[in-house]
């Protein structure tokens, strides 16, 4: 079993290394730019403070109440029977200091085997003023999003596991506004997450026990939304994580844990365009959910060849010719590859490092994380900060607070 393990960490930090180093590769050729967007990105803003300081990776950590949005198939690991907890995130600060996400999440351990987790999520846009195509103020308003989850973790056997996800989320946005002779609506979304989770606390590496545990989740399934009775429907932030953590326990105080994530949007890559709005690379991204999850792993329209009059370098069938290689490499940078390294002495202290690399040409988010837990007793609170690489990121000094019960321990 200790080989098995091994392998699967050597496997995993390979490919996440090699995935970086084609990221960089990717930069430095600077492929154009072509981020993907979705409706109710809130839904894939980390809520959890201890993750946060590790680079935004958790899909392999050891579980606590807020496991629901990481991993909810790692709950039925879980040393206590029940916990509860909170977060609150002031999110974008370089731009305004009235956005707040803020998280309730916990769980509870039925036996052994089953456990049940819930989650309620709050995303308040603080204060907007309308107005008309003159200036004239229509009226303000306070536009918000909410999602509401439900967890199911089911260990399978004593090393691995499986959890379900439902959710509710609920996007007002324009509170029914009507612009350009269109009637605005709230988004509505039901979606799913489905997940699997690997863990062996029994191995012995460099004569130190230690922990390792691999995740894997597919998250925010569900039904496309629109904003308007016009607008064309956008997909949820569906998408795929892949996760490893190993801990070594240097001594019976000591401990360091080290954890790296992979993650991909499951949903369709838009094409290439010409002047004219005739698509000449990529495929239709309008297309159903289910579609699109499979698309997404192929559709990337690469780099066009464009003639010295500024006009793509067109095929016989009206298609842009595409640099050689540039489509696996667009695929290459859509994964984003976050890691870090928590420092933990006898459960009571921990520190965190961390960071997050997204390519350039898919929205550019890299920055470094920070981050620090101090438990005391039956109450842990985490805080996590981001130093980002760019200047004037809207992420810059983003921090996060958790504060987590265990209301039930196994020795209770």
């Amino acid at each position: 079993m200790f080989k098995r393990s091994f392998v699967l960490v050597s496997l995993f930090v390979v490919v996440s290394f090699l995935t970086l180093g084609q990221q960089a590769t990717v930069d430095a050729k600077a492929l154009q730019l072509n981020a993907i967007t979705t409706a109710m990105p809130f839904l894939s803003i980390n809520p959890d403070s201890r993750s946060g300081g590790l680079g935004d990776a958790g899909t392999a950590l050891s579980p606590n109440a807020n496991s629901l949005y990481w991993n909810t198939a790692g709950i039925c690991f879980s040393k206590n029977k029940l916990e509860v907890g909170g977060s609150v995130v002031p999110w974008l600060r370089q731009l305004t200091n009235d956005i707040n996400l803020y998280y309730i999440a916990g769980y509870s351990k039925i036996n052994d085997r089953n456990a049940f987790a819930f989650s309620v999520r709050q995303f308040t846009l603080g204060e907007i003023t309308y107005t008309d195509q003159n200036g004239l103020v229509l009226r303000p308003d306070k536009p918000s999003e909410q999602e509401v989850a439900v967890g199911y973790s089911l260990k399978l056997t004593d090393r691995y596991s499986l959890g379900v996800n439902g959710k509710f989320a609920y996007s007002n946005l324009t509170g029914g506004l009507i612009t350009a002779g269109a009637q605005t609506k709230a988004g509505i979304a039901g979606a799913a997450d489905i997940s699997f989770m690997y863990q062996n606390t029994d191995i012995n590496l460099g004569g130190k026990p230690g922990e390792f545990r691999f995740g894997a989740t597919v998250n925010n399934v569900g039904n496309k939304i629109s904003y308007s009775t016009t607008s064309s429907s956008d997909f949820l932030p569906m998408n795929i994580k892949l996760g490893g953590s190993y801990t070594t326990k240097m001594d019976n105080y000591n401990s360091l844990t080290v954890t790296m994530d992979l993650q991909k949007l499951l949903v369709p890559t838009p094409p290439i365009y010409d002047k004219q709005g005739k698509m000449i690379a990529g495929k239709n991204n309008n297309v159903g959910v289910i579609s699109g999850i499979f698309q997404s792993f192929s559709d990337a329209p690469g780099t066009p060849i464009y003639l010295s009059n500024g006009s793509p370098d067109l095929n016989s069938d009206g298609t842009a010719k595409i640099v050689k290689g540039s489509r696996f490499k667009e695929e290459i940078s859509e994964i984003t590859i976050s890691g870090g390294l928590e420092y933990n002495y006898n459960k009571v202290f921990a520190v965190r490092g961390g960071y997050f690399h997204e390519s350039k040409n898919k929205g550019g988010r890299q920055f470094f994380t920070f981050g620090a837990g101090l438990k005391y007793n039956i109450m842990q609170i985490d805080m996590s900060y981001i130093v980002t690489l760019q200047r004037n990121s809207p992420l810059a000094n983003t921090l996060r607070f958790s504060l987590l019960f265990t209301i039930k321990s196994n020795q209770n």
